[in-house]
């Protein structure tokens, strides 16, 4: 007989809206701040390296946070916490705005080529 398991945590809007504010916050202490900002410089913008390196010291600001909501503290709790987030996106433009602000802090500003193609010449 298969059960769901006991320890997955049900959060209410409300409740997301504060948990997601926390984690936001926990970016910008500033002994999180140093920490992502060595892992962006060691990744060099090259996609690869940012997986191997930003990502594991994201996963672990937000792991801090979310345990304290029932979720595990491993990198499982936090993509039942950001499919939570996701869920509530649709319905809540708060959530929604925040869940922005964290893929921002996340994930490194795309640079875009020019429009037309053309790679200048050096």
């Amino acid at each position: 007989m298969a059960s769901a398991p006991a320890q997955q945590p049900t959060l209410t809007v409300e409740q997301t809206r504060v948990v997601l504010s926390e984690v936001i916050q926990a970016f910008s202490a500033p002994e999180n701040t140093a920490r992502m900002e060595e892992a962006r410089e060691s990744a060099c913008n090259d996609m690869g390296k940012m997986l191997q390196l930003v990502l594991p010291v994201a996963t672990q600001i937000q792991q801090e946070v979310i345990k304290a909501y029932g979720f595990n503290n491993e990198g499982e709790g936090v993509l039942k916490f950001a499919r939570l987030v996701k869920m509530y996106e649709t319905q809540d433009p708060e959530i929604a705005a925040m869940s922005v602000k964290l893929k921002s802090l996340l994930l490194p500003p795309l640079s875009t080529p020019p429009i037309g193609g053309a790679i200048p010449a050096s």
